[in-house]
């Protein structure tokens, strides 16, 4: 039988394969470059040809799309399926064009049902793009992806 430290690692790689695979993630551009137990880090390149607003500013569409990919990440990692309930993203900044953003998400709550997370995004590492306050239902099923079912 693994240890759990085994099984954790088999379930992060898993999520990390299924990331992959994700049509919206891929067409953004999107990356997630850490993912452990209760955190994921993703980025990506502020892309104005194809993330811009009315405005030619950053959609929140674009913004609100790394943050969730961040959110995604981090719920899966106890192993069961977590599912979004509520997410309330605050829009602080625009990014600069060509600018590298990154979200990063941590759970700062968990119970038998829920886990709540903090999402910042910046850019280029320092300057703050946005916050958001998620909130995950804990299915209780085990994360199986599609290709670990056949």
């Amino acid at each position: 039988m693994e240890n759990s430290g085994e099984m954790d690692t088999v379930l992060l790689e898993s999520i990390l394969k299924a990331t992959e695979q994700e049509p919206f993630r891929r067409l953004l551009g999107i990356r997630v470059v850490g993912l452990e137990k209760g955190r994921s880090e993703v980025e990506m390149v502020y892309r104005p040809d194809v993330m811009n607003n009315i405005y030619c500013r950053a959609h929140g569409g674009a913004l609100f799309a790394l943050v969730d990919e961040a959110f995604e990440t981090a719920a899966q990692t106890d192993g069961d399926i977590a599912v979004a309930l509520n997410i309330n993203v605050t829009y602080v900044a625009s990014p600069e064009p060509g600018r590298l953003l990154r979200a990063k998400a941590e759970r700062v709550a968990r119970t038998r049902k829920t886990a709540t997370y903090d999402i910042t995004v910046v850019e280029d590492g320092e300057r703050l793009i946005c916050t958001c306050k998620a909130l995950a239902y804990r299915t209780g099923k085990p994360v199986v992806f599609p290709e670990q079912s056949a």
